[in-house]
C-alpha cells in the first residue's frame, strides 16, 4: 500500500465541484473550508464536459485556477480522471459507446455513466483525457493523489452489447483454454447446450428476455466477467497515469451494496489505497451497525492498512424512498465508526449543496441554509475532533479474535437462480453474525477469503460458504486441525467453483471436517418458522443431519416439526480445534445466544463490563506503542463507562467518561 502524504494530520474533505458555481463562491468556500479544519477535496470527478466542452477544444484554466487556490491555503487535491461521464458530444458523435440494457434497449445520455466498459472507442477517448491531465498535473504539489473514474460499476456494471459480447468470449477462451473444458465446466450436456464455437456464445439474459433460467455456470462466468471487465478498465486508467506521474492512485469502492458484483478483493490489489463509499440504508433493521459492517469490510479490503472513507453523507441522501436527516450526533458519530476501523480520510458527498441537478437534496457540508446552520456547524465540530486526533494518523485497525469471511464467489454463486430457496441472503446472514458478536462485545473482521489469514483469529464464521475450491477446504481445515475454531451454516460446501454439485450428501466440502451428512434440504416458507429447544426459532432453511462422527456434539436440537429431537447445530473437536454448524437461519437474537455457547466452550470472552454489553460498540486502533479505544453509543441512553482504561481524547457529547446518546468516546492507552 501507497497512502497519500501531505501532513501529520487526517484527511478531512469531499467532492467539491467549484464549476458549478460562480468564482466568487470560490474564495468564500476555502475560507469555510479553512473554518472547518478541511485540508483535502476530490475535483474534477464529472468534469468532461466542462474541460473538454467540444471535442479537441480543452480548457483546463478553471482547474488550474482552483487546484492553485486549494494548495496556497495547505488544502490538498485528490484529482479524478474525469472518466466517470462522458461528454453529450462524444455519444452524439459515437453512440455506439453506450450500453445496452438486458432487454435489448439502450442506456441513454442524461443521466451519468452511460458507457460500456468494454468500448474501444470510449477508451480511445478517455485516454485522451487522461493523459492530458496527467501530463499536467502529475507533479503539482497541490496533487497528492488520483481518483480513476468514479464508483466503477454503479451503473454500467452490465452491458450486454456487442462489445461486451466479444470481450466476454475473450475471457472465456483465456479462462478455459478450450470449448471441450468450457463444456464440461458448464455442464452444457444438459437442455442441449453444447457449443461448436466460441461465437455462439452469448452474454446470459434473465427469465424476463430469455425462455427461462440461463445456464447457472455461464451466469457465474457472465458475473466474473462483468467485474474483469471493469478491473482490466481500472489498470487502463492506472497505468495511463503511471506514464506521467507517481502519485498514489485509487477508485471509490462501494463495498456494502456491491461487493456480490465486483470483486474488489483483485481490484484492491490494482491501486496504491483502498477508498470506499458508504450511505446508511436508514430502512433496514440494524442500520446504524451496517455502517460499522461496511467499514470493517473496507479494512478488511486494505489488509489492516490505512483507507479513504472518500464519501458519505453529511445528512439526508435524495435516493431513497424516503430521505431521512441524520439526528443531532449522528453526523460525527457515523464518521469516527469509519475512523475507529482504519480510515485516515473522512470525506463527504459533497463539499456545498448543489443548486441545480439530480442530486440538490443530497446533503453536504455546507448545506442550502448555508454556514449559519446547525449542520454546518456540526461540521466544523467534527473538523476539530480530527485535529484533536491526529496521532493517530497512519495506526493500524487491531485484528479481532473473530473473523467473518465475506466471499464475493459465493455471494455471486449463492445469488444465482434455481436454486431451493430465493429467500435466503448471503449478505443478510452475514450481517446478522457480526451484529450477534457486537451484542457479546466481541470485535469482528470482515475479511475476503482469498487474502484472509485465518490463523490471526481464534474463530472464524464462514456463512452461506455456498461455492468451495479444494483450496480453500485445505485451508480451513489446517486452520482448524492447528487450533482454530470454525464455524459454517446452511448452504455451505454445496459445489465446487464451476458450480457443480459436491456429491456424497450435503454440506458437501465440509462433511467430514463437521462429522454430520445432510440427504436434503427442507427450505422453508416466508411465514414459517421452527422451535429449537432453547426457545429460539429458525427461519427459512432447516435439515435433517444426520451424525457420522462418534465426537460430533449437538448444540441445539429441533423441537417441533418433522425433525424435532434432531440436531439444528453441532460442534465437533478436530484436533486442536473445533468445527460447528448451524442448520437453519437464526435471527439477530438467536445468533447471538448460539455464539455465547460457542464461545463459552473455546474461552472467548468480551473485555468489556456485562453493563456495557449491547450498548457499545468498541474498536481499537494502535501503533507499537500506543492504542485507541474507540467506545460507541448504540443506544439513546447516556452511558457511564466506568473504570475502563485509558486516558480521554475526545468525547463528542462533551461528558467526559459519560458516554451520551449518539456519542464517541476515544481512550488513549500506553502499550
Amino acid at each position: 500500500m501507497k497512502f497519500p502524504e501531505f501532513n501529520d494530520k487526517l484527511f478531512y474533505g469531499a467532492d467539491y465541484n467549484p464549476e458549478q458555481w460562480p468564482r466568487h463562491v470560490w474564495d468564500e468556500d476555502i475560507k469555510l473550508m479553512k473554518e472547518a479544519h478541511v485540508n483535502v477535496v476530490s475535483l474534477a470527478i464529472f468534469s468532461w464536459a466542462v474541460l473538454e466542452p467540444t471535442e479537441g477544444q480543452w480548457e483546463f484554466e478553471w482547474l488550474d485556477e482552483i487546484i492553485e487556490l486549494c494548495h496556497k491555503n495547505g488544502i490538498a487535491v485528490d484529482l479524478a480522471t474525469a472518466t466517470a461521464s462522458p461528454p453529450p458530444w462524444l455519444t452524439t458523435k459515437h453512440p455506439e459507446i453506450l450500453p445496452q440494457t438486458e432487454q435489448f434497449g439502450v442506456q441513454v445520455p442524461g443521466a451519468r455513466q452511460h458507457w460500456r466498459p468494454t468500448s474501444p472507442i470510449y477508451r480511445q477517448y478517455a485516454e485522451k483525457l487522461i493523459t492530458k491531465l496527467a501530463q499536467r498535473y502529475g507533479d503539482h504539489p497541490a496533487v497528492i493523489a488520483w481518483h480513476i473514474n468514479n464508483e466503477l460499476g454503479c451503473h454500467n456494471l452490465l452491458d450486454f452489447s456487442d462489445d461486451a459480447a466479444r470481450a466476454f468470449r475473450i475471457f472465456l477462451k483465456k479462462r478455459y483454454g478450450s470449448l471441450g473444458k468450457l463444456n464440461e465446466a458448464w455442464a452444457t450436456a444438459f437442455w442441449s447446450q453444447r457449443y461448436s464455437t466460441f461465437e455462439e456464445i452469448l452474454p446470459p439474459r434473465s427469465p424476463q428476455s430469455a425462455a427461462t433460467f440461463a445456464n447457472p455456470t455461464q451466469q457465474l462466468d457472465w458475473r466474473r466477467f462483468c467485474s474483469a471487465a471493469l478491473e482490466d478498465w481500472l489498470v487502463f486508467e492506472v497505468e495511463t497515469i503511471r506514464k506521467h506521474s507517481s502519485r498514489p492512485i485509487t477508485t471509490n469502492f462501494m463495498l456494502a451494496g456491491a461487493a456480490h458484483k465486483m470483486d474488489y478483493a483483485k481490484w484492491a490489489d490494482q491501486i496504491d489505497f483502498v477508498s470506499n463509499d458508504h450511505y446508511r440504508m436508514q430502512s433496514i433493521p440494524y442500520e446504524r451497525e451496517d455502517l460499522s459492517f461496511a467499514a470493517s469490510i473496507s479494512s478488511g479490503m486494505a489488509k489492516g492498512q490505512p483507507w479513504w472513507l472518500m464519501e458519505h453523507s453529511t445528512s439526508a441522501v435524495n435516493w431513497q424512498q424516503v430521505n431521512i436527516a441524520k439526528r443531532p450526533g449522528e453526523m460525527a458519530r457515523d464518521s469516527l465508526t469509519h475512523l475507529a476501523y482504519g480510515a485516515d480520510a473522512i470525506c463527504y458527498f459533497q463539499w456545498r449543496q448543489s443548486k441545480g441537478g439530480a442530486e440538490k437534496f443530497h446533503s453536504s457540508m455546507v448545506p442550502h441554509a448555508g454556514p449559519d446552520s446547525r449542520l454546518f456547524k456540526d461540521v466544523v465540530a467534527l473538523g476539530q475532533h480530527l485535529v484533536d486526533l491526529k496521532e493517530i494518523r497512519g495506526s493500524e485497525h487491531v485484528s479481532a479474535p473473530v473473523a467473518i469471511i465475506l466471499d464475493t464467489e459465493a455471494w455471486m454463486g449463492s445469488s444465482l437462480d434455481s436454486h431451493p430457496s430465493s429467500l435466503i441472503d448471503y449478505q443478510s446472514e452475514a450481517f446478522g453474525w457480526f451484529v450477534a458478536l457486537m451484542n457479546l462485545g466481541i470485535r469482528a473482521d470482515v475479511l475476503p477469503l482469498h487474502s484472509a489469514d485465518l490463523a490471526k483469529h481464534k474463530f472464524v464464521i464462514a456463512p452461506m460458504l455456498y461455492s468451495v475450491s479444494d483450496a480453500t477446504i485445505a485451508k480451513v481445515d489446517k486452520y482448524v486441525r492447528h487450533g482454530g475454531h470454525f464455524l459454517t451454516t446452511y448452504f455451505s460446501g454445496i459445489v465446487d467453483e464451476n458450480d457443480h454439485a459436491r456429491l456424497g450428501g450435503y454440506p458437501g466440502a465440509w462433511r467430514e471436517l463437521l462429522g454430520i451428512r445432510v440427504e436434503e434440504f427442507a427450505p422453508l416458507l416466508r411465514d414459517q418458522s421452527v422451535k429449537l429447544d432453547n426457545g429460539t426459532r429458525g427461519t427459512l432453511w432447516t435439515e435433517p443431519i444426520d451424525l457420522i462422527a462418534k465426537d460430533v456434539s449437538v448444540v441445539q436440537t429441533y423441537a417441533e416439526g418433522d425433525f424435532k429431537g434432531m440436531p439444528a447445530s453441532t460442534m465437533r473437536p478436530v484436533d486442536k480445534g473445533t468445527a460447528s454448524y448451524i442448520s437453519t437461519c437464526l435471527d439477530v437474537d438467536g445468533k447471538t445466544g448460539l455464539l455465547d455457547a460457542l464461545f463459552h466452550k473455546v474461552d472467548i470472552k468480551s473485555p468489556l463490563p456485562s453493563s456495557l454489553l449491547g450498548k457499545i460498540e468498541h474498536v481499537i486502533r494502535a501503533t507499537e506503542d500506543k492504542s485507541w479505544t474507540f467506545l460507541i453509543n448504540r443506544t439513546e441512553e447516556a452511558i457511564d463507562l466506568g473504570e475502563l482504561k485509558g486516558d480521554l481524547v475526545i468525547s463528542t457529547t462533551g461528558h467526559g467518561r459519560q458516554l451520551g446518546p449518539r456519542g464517541v468516546v476515544v481512550l488513549r492507552d500506553q502499550l
